[in-house]
């Protein structure tokens, strides 16, 4: 009985020690240590709040092409971000927020640019569905 109290301590202690470095990563991540700092999500009022005086770049990445925020800047697809938006945004301080349909899109875009050291990286949180469910409008614009 003694061996089997010795091994569910020494696994407690192995489980515990991996949670703690489990939270002591995420920690890091969300601070940036010892790596980029991940891209921001904001919900549809903030971006309300920030187009009254736009002084950032607007991205719609959705593919395909389903509406569009007024304001937008340009459209390109998430599956090219990597590639696409360096030739347009070199400077890598720049702020940025893109958007999608959902959020899923634009975020998988936002994790590329962060990777490719782009440090002001916004999502619409809920893309453009959260958009129009917040009461502001869409464009359709056919293209």
């Amino acid at each position: 009985m003694l061996k089997r109290g010795a091994l569910s301590s020494g696994v407690a202690r192995v489980a515990a020690a991996v949670l703690l470095g489990l939270f002591v990563v995420a920690v890091q991540k969300v601070q940036g240590a010892g790596g980029p700092v991940p891209y921001r999500n904001i919900i549809p009022a903030q971006l309300w709040t920030i187009l009254q005086q736009k002084d950032f770049t607007l991205i719609n990445v959705h593919i395909p092409y389903a509406g569009e925020i007024r304001g937008t800047d340009a459209f390109i697809p998430y599956t090219d971000a990597g590639t696409k938006v360096p030739r347009i945004l070199r400077d890598r301080r720049v702020e940025i927020v893109l958007y999608c349909q959902t959020g899923r899109m634009s975020a998988i875009a936002g994790e590329v640019l962060v990777r490719l050291g782009y440090a002001n990286v916004l999502n619409l949180e809920g893309g453009m569905v959260g958009w129009r469910q917040a009461g502001y409008p869409l464009l359709m614009v056919r293209r």
